[in-house]
């Protein structure tokens, strides 16, 4: 498969790393595996993987190290396949720049559309989208135009930008820290009920029913992600 994307799956358990391996070959892709930190990263620089699967329990080194350290030499979509559920864990994994958070036990239909966002998502980062739509809503980046239905929605600044962020990064979790110090700068970064207000504002301009949101999904106390189109999430 010379032309399928490098996949590399970091864990500990080696039933769950053949199982990774067999069902992400299945479907197309190549799969290196490693069942440590130290092995983590000595395969990222070897064999320059599109996307990495990691969990967080290693037993050399925390995952939570492998995303630092990575993310300091590249912007490579990281998933986090882990049993820790606590929603420290999830947040801390993100705001190191961790792209997505997975629980164990988990699914291969919701890890593989995961894994296909998160490629997608790497290759629009190169640039913004000039434009997102999704069902009966437009948001035009260039000209800063946001409809719904054909009709325009007026935006305060700060409500563009917020929707800007969650634009340009569709399909992702953005924390609630991410998103208060990309908008509102570090000084705001704990202000999370400051957030959510503004994101009652967006929802109530932008979802059809604003008490069942479709656009903009809420990760409990975590954060939130734009969902992609239905089209994308196939």
């Amino acid at each position: 498969m010379p032309n399928a994307y490098t996949v590399l799956v970091v864990d500990d358990e080696p039933p769950i790393r053949r199982f990774l391996r067999t069902s992400l070959t299945a479907v197309g892709y190549r799969v290196v595996t490693a069942d440590d930190a130290g092995g983590a990263l000595a395969a990222f620089v070897s064999e320059k993987p599109d996307v990495i699967i990691l969990d967080l329990g290693l037993p050399d080194r925390s995952g939570l190290d492998v995303i630092a350290e990575i993310r300091q030499r590249s912007p490579v979509p990281i998933i986090v396949l882990s049993a820790r559920s606590d929603e420290r864990s999830k947040v801390e994994a993100l705001d190191l720049g961790a792209d997505d958070y997975i629980g164990k036990p988990f699914g291969m239909a919701e890890l593989t559309a995961r894994l296909r966002a998160a490629l997608r998502h790497a290759f629009q980062a190169q640039g913004e989208l000039p434009m997102f739509v999704s069902g009966d809503l437009s948001v035009d980046l260039v000209r800063r135009h946001v409809t719904r239905g054909g009709r325009e929605i007026k935006l305060s600044p700060k409500e563009f930008e917020l929707l800007r962020h969650l634009v340009t990064h569709a399909g992702k979790v953005l924390t609630h820290r991410q998103l208060l110090r990309e908008v509102w700068g570090p000084a705001q970064a704990e202000e999370v009920q400051y957030l959510r207000v503004f994101i009652r504002g967006l929802r109530q301009k932008l979802e059809p029913d604003p008490t069942r949101p479709t656009h903009i999904l809420t990760e409990l106390g975590v954060g939130y992600r734009l969902q992609l189109p239905p089209e994308q999430r196939a």
